[in-house]
């Protein structure tokens, strides 16, 4: 398969272009003085079947993608896989009051609109924060949704050894870790937590004993890390030996990454690299997860 990207993911395609089975597709890009852009790619792409990797991490990205993609259909590829690591506007996926725009939904209808391949389009997302956002792509768009859970086991794993306690930073994503714990035969645990007013919460209690244990707290992403402290400082004060985290998306805003080392109770913080932002990050605090061996599998196996 031929491989290209959009600016952004250009780490993950030089990855994903060293595995057996993959190419690195080559694309020209130039930005005007304006702020347009020019594209044109040099790869020969017709017959072929390629993977375009992006995301909608911004609007800008949105929009390369988009022109990629449909760039590609034109020149005649056979099939088309997009994959987006990280599926941008995941937390706005449903309306809550009157005229709130689903965002989620809209992004999905645009990149419906890229024509069609004549083997068709398959969407890939990898660990939605909402499952529903699949039924949100319109026409015959194929779509699948993967899930990083290799990863996060091989992480835990590594971290925890064979005896550590897998807990949630609340009772929200519960019964996920549950599963996740049942899976690899450990303890799980959550907190529980009461509003307290529109934007703040307060943690009541915790479901499992964690003293003198080694607890991983999982969660899908990381944004700013402010309930990911709070819990980690509730299970530290409930016992807990250690405590590290994983999460499948690091996107890591503004002081986040320091927010979560000031907080004195988080050892290290394990994502994979689905975001590019959590790149920038990478060392002993912040360590990383390519899906690039995940990726190759998965479209392997449904090529053959």
């Amino acid at each position: 398969m031929l491989v290209f990207s959009t600016r952004s993911y250009q780490y993950l395609q030089d990855e994903l272009s060293r595995l057996p089975s993959f190419e690195a597709g080559v694309l020209t890009r130039k930005q005007f003085p304006d702020g347009e852009t020019y594209y044109r790619i040099d790869s020969e792409v017709e017959h072929r079947e390629v993977v375009v990797l992006g995301g909608t991490i911004s609007d800008t990205d949105t929009l390369e993608l988009f022109d990629l993609a449909s760039g590609l259909v034109s020149l005649g590829v056979k099939k088309l896989h997009l994959v987006l690591p990280f599926y941008g506007y995941s937390t706005m996926e449903r309306a809550v009051k009157k005229g709130e725009i689903v965002t989620a939904k809209t992004r999905a209808k645009l990149i419906s609109a890229i024509p069609k391949a004549y083997y068709g389009n398959r969407v890939l997302m990898i660990d939605l924060h909402a499952a529903g956002i699949e039924q949100y792509f319109e026409g015959d768009v194929h779509t699948a949704h993967l899930y990083a859970k290799p990863l996060i086991i091989e992480a835990a794993r590594e971290i925890g050894g064979e005896h550590f306690v897998l807990a949630s930073t609340d009772a929200g994503r519960a019964k996920w870790v549950e599963s996740l714990a049942n899976d690899m035969g450990v303890e799980a645990a959550f907190v529980y937590k009461m509003r307290t007013s529109g934007s703040e919460t307060h943690i009541t209690g915790i479901n499992a004993n964690v003293q003198g244990k080694k607890v991983v707290i999982y969660d899908d992403m990381i944004r700013t890390g402010g309930s990911l402290v709070q819990a980690a400082k509730a299970y530290k004060q409930a016992g807990a030996a250690e405590i590290n985290v994983i999460a499948t998306h690091g996107l890591f805003p503004a002081n986040a990454v320091q927010k979560l080392k000031d907080s004195g109770v988080i050892k290290s913080v394990t994502v994979t690299n689905t975001h590019p932002a959590a790149n920038a990050f990478q060392g002993t605090f912040i360590r990383i997860k390519s899906i690039a061996p995940l990726l190759a599998d998965f479209l392997a196996s449904k090529n053959n």
